[in-house]
């Protein structure tokens, strides 16, 4: 069965000391509501329809990996789900230091179809049960689970009426406590949430897809001839370059005047279709996207990961695999920049469009590992040394660019990864 006992105070709830550090201060948190609340700060973003799990290490409860997949929307996958959940995050805690002393679960989701929060948590119950029993089974006991939802919180684990009423307790207001000053303080920022960062990475909609899509059309009839004549190859990547350039610089010239979805309106109304379509089909050369990835710090990186953005939003209909090659780009720049969070997230999106990508892989692996890019930074900037001098020739050996089933097949050697 299971060996998933708990410590317990006399009052009969676990007892949870995790102390995360922030700067060089600790704060350490010892309730649900505290937990509850520290939970963006965590991750770095508000998590929407996500499990997530928080390793806990020592006698001191120091947070150790974290892990956030999506709910399944059907029950039957919850067994696999939270199985394989707890063997990642068990598993890889042992790779990188210590099997951890105890997990804290998170289940947030938000009501549906005019449910209420605590109907959620009802829903929930079987799932957090499922995952206390496939941590147990590895022997980590699972210290705190907390559904998060319309604004409150439950324990699945607190027997205690007092501080855990059948009807929830209210989340503390955005910025109030403890946590969210000592984050304040530490330079520690939540942006917005996962449904929001998500969204701005997300394919076009309505009418102006459609136009995307036909944009996409000509550019891959256009560009078949070329590729297939092998003594134009290069000249393709050179233009792709070219004009993602261009396009940068374009960007560079008109900043937006406020952040955020706005921002990207702004983006998306700076970029032509016929102009997208033809970067987006390049990009699906290795080659150039390797060359395009050295755009990722000094006055480069801001328009860089802008026009990734814009570009991954224009892969719609039958492109949406070419999404891959700028949201891995888009999470590449991001965690060269220092925002893991979001990182983790474009690299997500960039597995879900092409599960095969190798090089969206090895980021998102080197990005939970918690490696340091400037590894790769390095290397980038040796490459690019190398290669001006030969005036920016290079062989491009890209990849078919039509939509399945209409062009040349997708993948051809070398290409894609």
């Amino acid at each position: 069965m299971t060996n998933n006992h708990e410590s317990r105070t006399p009052s009969g709830r676990p007892s949870i000391s995790a102390a995360g550090s922030t700067s060089d201060s600790r704060i350490t948190l010892r309730s649900p509501a505290e937990l509850a609340d520290a939970l963006p700060y965590m991750l770095g973003f508000h998590p929407t329809d996500s499990l997530v799990m928080v390793a806990v290490h020592g006698d001191g409860g120091r947070f150790g990996g974290r892990l956030r997949v999506g709910i399944p929307a059907t029950p039957a996958e919850w067994e696999d789900t939270a199985q394989q959940a707890a063997d990642c995050l068990i598993r890889g805690s042992e790779r990188r230091s210590s099997k951890p002393d105890g997990i804290v679960v998170f289940l947030c989701q938000e009501p549906q179809g005019g449910e209420s929060g605590q109907r959620v948590m009802t829903r929930l119950r079987p799932l957090a049960q499922r995952i206390r029993l496939a941590c147990g089974a590895l022997d980590v006991p699972v210290l705190e689970a907390l559904c998060l939802s319309a604004g409150r919180f439950w324990s699945y684990v607190c027997p205690d009426e007092r501080c855990c009423p059948a009807e929830g307790s209210q989340l503390a207001a955005v910025g109030t406590s403890v946590m969210a000053a000592a984050a304040t303080f530490a330079g520690l920022q939540v942006r917005g949430s996962l449904k929001d960062i998500e969204g701005r990475l997300a394919p076009l909609r309505g009418a102006v897809a459609a136009e995307m899509e036909s944009a996409l059309d000509r550019a891959a009839a256009a560009l078949v001839p070329k590729i297939l004549d092998g003594a134009s190859r290069e000249e393709v990547g050179a233009e792709t370059l070219t004009l993602a350039r261009s396009l940068m610089r374009r960007m560079t010239l008109a900043p937006p005047v406020e952040g955020g979805p706005h921002a990207d309106d702004w983006d998306d109304a700076l970029l032509g279709h016929d102009e997208a379509a033809s970067v987006i089909l390049g990009l699906q050369d290795r080659e150039v996207r390797d060359i395009a990835a050295e755009w990722m710090e000094d006055e480069e990186a801001a328009p860089a990961l802008r026009l990734w953005r814009a570009l991954a939003r224009r892969c719609v209909g039958a492109y949406g695999e070419h999404a891959a090659a700028p949201l891995t780009l888009a999470g590449w720049v991001s965690w060269s920049a220092g925002d893991e969070p979001t990182a983790r997230i474009a690299l997500g999106l960039a597995l879900r469009a092409d599960g095969e990508y190798r090089f969206a892989q090895l980021l998102h692996h080197a990005c939970n590992e918690g490696i340091d890019p400037e590894g790769l930074r390095q290397c980038l900037r040796e490459e690019r040394r190398r290669r001006e001098p030969r005036s920016g020739r290079r062989t491009a050996g890209t990849r078919p660019p039509g939509r399945r089933g209409k062009a040349a097949p997708r993948r051809t050697a070398g290409s894609g990864q």
